[in-house]
């Protein structure tokens, strides 16, 4: 898609505004990246390794500040990255048609606008899963995170809480590191199966970058997330109908 330097400026604007929200509340922004470039009319097939370049910068910021703040498990995080990058890639490597494309990512959408309209508080006790059933739950987190072009943080988060596998922040940081290495290998597959990388990303990747270190800055100090939550919902659930809807 061909965009003028004012539409460029106001994307751009618009990524700064997702990183710095969604790094805000402990997220990478894949979801709200996809909805702001679907907003913009952008291509899917060009949406889902654009996501993933952004997702890569703003998650090693939230992976590394989690981590320097002591909240990362490597005990908890390995078992659900184990098969997870090799099932990203293969979810990268695959080129579903665009009808079906624009489903998945509608899909993601509104499972991600529920997921933030509906957040549960901080578990009481926590029981770690079992390793066999974190593994299988990595793979199929990873291989739909390269898949639709996310990093599969948003649908790990709220698994962590519903499942009382860990607390609020503790899931986050481990979510933060989850989303980094699946969207490494999602882009990778990607690149594998079509040998570019969309120049659009590179182009987005300093506002993703300002808004995603500021954004974790203000989260860390106790931003207040639930407003945003909601915002973020809204406007996921417009994007994700436009794209299940759209023929």
């Amino acid at each position: 898609m061909a965009m003028d330097t004012m539409q460029l400026v106001f994307l751009c604007l618009a990524i700064a505004v997702i990183a710095f929200l969604y790094s805000s509340v402990g997220h990478a922004g894949a979801s709200g990246y996809i909805a702001t470039m679907t907003l913009f009319g952008i291509s899917a097939t060009e949406i889902r390794p654009t996501a993933l370049m952004l997702n890569i910068l703003v998650a090693t910021i939230g992976a590394f500040q989690f981590w320097r703040a002591g909240h990362f498990s490597w005990k908890l995080f390995w078992p659900f990255a184990l098969l997870s990058v090799p099932a990203a890639y293969l979810g990268g490597f695959l080129q579903p048609s665009a009808s079906v494309l624009r489903i998945l990512i509608g899909l993601v959408l509104l499972f991600s606008a529920v997921r933030l309209i509906f957040r549960r508080g901080d578990p009481d006790q926590t029981v770690a899963p079992s390793k066999p059933t974190a593994v299988g739950v990595g793979a199929g987190l990873g291989f739909l995170s390269g898949l639709t072009g996310t990093g599969g943080g948003i649908f790990l988060t709220p698994l962590l809480l519903f499942c009382q596998w860990a607390h609020i922040r503790q899931a986050a940081a481990v979510s933060a590191a989850f989303i980094l290495v699946n969207s490494i290998g999602g882009l990778a597959g990607y690149f594998a199966a079509v040998h570019s990388i969309p120049t659009l990303g590179i182009m987005l990747a300093v506002p993703a970058i300002i808004g995603g270190t500021i954004g974790s800055y203000f989260g860390s100090r106790r931003f207040p997330a639930h407003r945003i939550a909601i915002f973020l919902a809204i406007v996921l659930t417009i994007a994700g109908a436009k794209l299940i809807l759209t023929r």
